[in-house]
């Protein structure tokens, strides 16, 4: 059996029929939203931080705001997982799966 890594799935901020989704800031708080569930768990204590989940982060991409959701949070917590599948298919969003490729630092010529 292979180990292959967790497919990633893009909410995108433009719904089936073309239009921008609102409130502008929607990606920031469903992520913010999902921010607990986290692959080791939620780390409480003095050493707690105020951050996304590496498994649901909003991010611009060619002018469009977007949730990045990571499959692996279905494993952390399938409510969760649940959750924002349901909030992207009930809002009519356009979701992708694919893959965020690192951008490459360009040389100095």
């Amino acid at each position: 059996m292979t180990n292959s890594k967790p497919r990633e799935f893009f909410i995108q901020g433009v719904t089936l029929d073309g239009h921008t989704f609102r409130p502008g800031d929607w990606a920031e708080r469903l992520a913010g939203a999902m921010s607990c569930f986290r692959p080791d768990g939620a780390q409480g204590g003095i050493g707690a931080f105020i951050g996304y989940s590496p498994l649901c982060v909003p991010r611009m991409i060619n002018g469009v705001k977007c949730v990045i959701v990571s499959e692996a949070l279905k494993g952390v917590e399938p409510m969760a997982w649940d959750f924002v599948m349901n909030f992207a298919r009930d809002n009519q969003l356009q979701l992708t799966e694919a893959c965020l490729v690192p951008e490459v630092a360009k040389r100095a010529s």
